[in-house]
């Protein structure tokens, strides 16, 4: 597999899709003539808004996406893409989409055969076993939590330190303490923004300066740096 995980889309101050485009160069070293994009976690905007909008961010690193909503036959689409992108939103609404459309069997079977992949924040959520590490509330019934499992472990992009100022509630490491509460044999790494996990030659490896923070019920939460080895988290 290929698959390149980021944790969101823009940092702060960054065009779109900006830290990540040497990344997405990088890893794109193949074939890139039919790359297909899913948008379907968009909610307030609309798909063609969303693949024009990642167009234009891309055209500048020489690649080009093709909605997905534009073909008739959306499992015929990915059987015969170059690559596959799914862009973030409500993850919610977008394993929906994927289940309703019937896509999870045929991204997952594509993927594991070589297709290079790529998501941010939801696309990323669902390359996991479930979406149940989201931030997203749910505004639809997603018809069941399961999605691509093409990683073993879970993610929780966009992860946060520290609530914001006049917050009262639970922080993002007191929720994820609550997931592992409840799934003992998973771990979750907190991807925080700007960070990008890059799995390739059956290395797991993360990219940015940033640090990811990983989580295991019945073990302290430890912080690893793009120099350490994320290898056990597809050995458990």
């Amino acid at each position: 597999m290929k698959l390149l995980l980021l944790s969101n889309s823009t940092n702060v101050g960054e065009d779109y899709l900006g830290y990540s485009k040497k990344s997405v160069k990088e890893f794109l070293d193949g074939d890139t003539s039919n790359i297909i994009f899913i948008p379907y976690a968009a909610v307030t905007f609309s798909y063609d808004e969303y693949e024009e909008k990642v167009n234009t961010a891309w055209e500048k690193i020489g690649l080009q996406v093709k909605g997905i909503h534009h073909y008739n036959n959306p499992v015929d689409s990915i059987n015969k893409a170059s690559v596959i992108v799914i862009g973030g939103g409500n993850t919610w609404k977008l394993t929906k989409l994927l289940n309703e459309y019937q896509l999870m069997d045929c991204i997952k079977e594509k993927v594991k055969s070589g297709t290079p992949y790529i998501g941010w924040s939801a696309g990323s959520n669902v390359a996991c076993p479930t979406l149940r590490t989201t931030n997203d509330m749910p505004i639809l019934d997603p018809n069941g939590f399961n999605t691509l499992n093409l990683i073993p472990f879970q993610i929780n992009p966009h992860y946060l330190d520290d609530n914001p100022t006049g917050h009262s509630g639970e922080t993002r490491e007191q929720r994820i303490e609550e997931f592992i509460k409840e799934n003992h044999q998973i771990f979750v790494v907190g991807l925080r923004e700007g960070s990008i996990l890059k799995y390739e030659n059956n290395k797991l490896q993360l990219l940015g300066n940033k640090f990811a923070r990983i989580f295991k019920y019945g073990e302290k939460p430890k912080e690893l740096c793009s120099s350490d080895s994320f290898d056990f988290l597809f050995n458990k």
